[in-house]
């Protein structure tokens, strides 16, 4: 998987922006720019925007730095950016700590969304892309709406797509990524709201088999707190299929039954 190991950021065009002065204001350059939006002949004017559109500004490379920040407009809000993302309002808040009100988000506010980006490769396709990650067209689709040079239809090489990260109302899988070949001892991450600060979490291959029975890890805090969680995956058995699925959970303290399940597709090495 072609993932942008970097820090990237999301902003809507205003009036009187130039490809220049957003560059500037992001210590970006314009070619990367249009690079990662394909602004460039034959699909579009050099240097055309308009107010409105959705940019991927690529940031500076820090190694294993996948962070992606959204610069609030005057017409979102908490809300519609959680939609975009295909998470909760509560998730969203809860993983940006320096909001002091959910119900109220300024204009040039910078917010961590959950949400990582993907570099189109040769033959690449939405539903190429889809199968990989397992996330849905669908969700795909909302996290790039409105963005310069996205088509759903075709890709452009070198073109940056933005994929929701895994989640459900109280967890947020931040690692392994969609797609990701996994191992024994491959790390894992998360934000969690999770009662005595109890998460668990379990492997299956493609046909259902337990590859790491259910375990347990211990957030930094419980709930109501959004709060990490991080451990090492142990395997139990080896996998009899060279894709699975990673399955992080909480369990009801009334009846054990599994809540919050987030499911990523994984591959194994």
């Amino acid at each position: 998987m072609a993932v942008i190991e970097s820090t990237n950021y999301v902003y809507t065009v205003q009036p009187g922006d130039t490809l220049y002065s957003i560059s500037s204001r992001f210590d970006s350059s314009v070619s990367a720019i249009e690079r990662a939006n394909s602004l460039y002949p034959p699909f579009t004017d050099p240097g055309l925007i308009f107010p409105g559109q959705l940019l991927v500004i690529p940031g500076e490379r820090f190694g294993f730095e996948y962070e992606v920040y959204y610069t609030v407009a005057s017409m979102d809000t908490l809300f519609s950016i959680a939609q975009r993302f295909s998470v909760s309002t509560d998730l969203l808040f809860g993983i940006n700590s320096q909001i002091a009100n959910p119900d109220f988000i300024s204009t040039n506010q910078v917010i961590c969304v959950p949400a990582f980006v993907y570099e189109v490769t040769a033959g690449d396709s939405l539903s190429r892309i889809s199968s990989q990650t397992g996330l849905s067209m669908d969700k795909i689709v909302k996290a790039n709406e409105r963005r310069a040079g996205f088509s759903p239809d075709v890709l452009y090489i070198g073109y940056l797509l933005l994929l929701p990260l895994p989640a459900s109302q109280n967890i947020l899988v931040l690692r392994p990524l969609p797609g990701e070949a996994i191992q024994e001892g491959s790390f894992m991450q998360g934000m969690a709201r999770a009662f005595e600060a109890n998460v668990l979490y379990s492997i299956v291959d493609a046909q259902g088999n337990l590859v790491s029975n259910e375990k347990s890890i211990t957030a930094r805090a419980g709930g109501p707190e959004y709060a990490e969680f991080s451990t090492n995956l142990q395997f139990d058995v080896e996998s009899s299929t060279p894709t699975g699925e990673l399955r992080v959970y909480t369990r009801s303290a009334n009846d054990g039954s599994i809540q919050d399940l987030v499911r990523v597709k994984v591959r194994f090495e």
